[in-house]
């Protein structure tokens, strides 16, 4: 038996202030920051040995994965960081607010960008200083890679090809993976078989550890470890 232990990073600053975040590189708060450590202790008492740790490039979610490991009392110097991992980009609507744009688009459209398969938001001004090609955290990524805008599709396609090449071979040991709510959801698309519009309705909460457990490589269950906000999986 092995396990695949899916964590969103604990809540941001701008998850509390409802901004559209994306590859905005943001701290923890101090309510995100006990959501990983809670986290980390409900992953202990499961008594999961963790063989290999991922993360995003984004510190949210290494600060996510760091308090995890900490509190489980693991040396965090194996962490593999893959920007494949890194949330999904909003475009133009990055540092927006999510409330304020309720009111200029409409509840649909808003909807629409954030949770819809293959819509993508207007591409966000290269000069502009959220864009990816302007935050330090990703200098070493290929210019060409690094988006102005995604679609939900977009992400999938950089998530999984990045997951069948490294995590599929190595289901046979205990993975942890921190990262973000869509490319989490794409990975979970992949993972299980959810079509294009079922997707919609898959929420992923802050720093609630969503367990695979794997017999031989194959799945046989899935449950989120903090039973009071675990959302609806959609998938059985």
């Amino acid at each position: 038996m092995s396990h695949l232990i899916l964590v969103r990073h604990g809540q941001s600053e701008w998850n509390l202030q409802k901004r559209f975040t994306g590859w905005v590189d943001v701290e923890l708060t101090a309510k995100g920051k006990l959501e990983a450590c809670k986290a980390g202790e409900l992953i202990k008492e499961q008594n999961i040995n963790l063989n290999h740790y991922y993360c995003s490039y984004q510190k949210r979610a290494i600060e996510t994965l760091n308090l995890i490991l900490n509190t489980l009392r693991l040396k965090n110097n194996s962490v593999v960081k893959a920007w494949e991992f890194n949330e999904r980009s909003y475009g133009s609507l990055t540092g927006l607010n999510k409330e304020e744009m309720i009111k200029t688009l409409g509840k649909k459209k808003v909807q629409e960008f954030r949770r819809s398969w293959n819509i993508a938001p207007q591409p966000l001004n290269k000069k502009n200083p959220y864009h990816p090609l302007n935050i330090e955290a990703y200098k070493d990524i290929p210019k060409n890679l690094v988006p102005d805008t995604e679609s939900l599709k977009d992400t999938y396609e950089r998530v999984i090809p990045y997951y069948k090449k490294n995590i599929l071979p190595l289901l046979n040991e205990n993975i942890i993976i921190a990262a973000h709510g869509n490319s989490l959801r794409a990975l979970c698309k992949y993972i299980f078989d959810i079509d294009n519009t079922k997707i919609s309705k898959l929420e992923i909460p802050t720093g609630n550890p969503l367990v695979l457990t794997y017999e031989n490589k194959k799945l046989n269950n899935v449950r989120y470890l903090d039973r009071e906000r675990a959302k609806d999986l959609i998938i059985f």
